[in-house]
Order: C-alpha cells, then sequence, then structure tokens
C-alpha cells in the first residue's frame, strides 16, 4: 500500500496557519507560546467544536 503524505501535507500547512492566528492574536510573548502551542493541537479544536454544535 502506497502513502503519498497528502495529509501530511494538509496537517503541516494547517499547524502554521494556526501558528500564524495565535501568535498574531497575542498580546504577550507567553501568550504567544500559548497560542503555538494550541496551533499544535488545533484539530482536537476542531473537532471537540464541530461536535458541539453538531450535538446541540
Amino acid at each position: 500500500m502506497k502513502n503519498h503524505g497528502g495529509g501530511s501535507a494538509v496537517y503541516g500547512l494547517g499547524i502554521i496557519g494556526a501558528a500564524v492566528y495565535f501568535i498574531g492574536n497575542a498580546a504577550t510573548f507567553w501568550l504567544g507560546v500559548i497560542g503555538f502551542l494550541k496551533a499544535l493541537v488545533w484539530p482536537a479544536f476542531l473537532i471537540y467544536y464541530a461536535f458541539e454544535f453538531l450535538l446541540k
């Protein structure tokens, strides 16, 4: 079975985009650090809020 890694590229671009968003909205250095950590787990936030929206 071949795996071309297309999902990895999309995930990587998503991390970069989320990091730019979270760090760009940070008011202090430490909020920027927390924003970077949030960028690493952005799919978890996406799924959580999608389920929260869909199950209301």
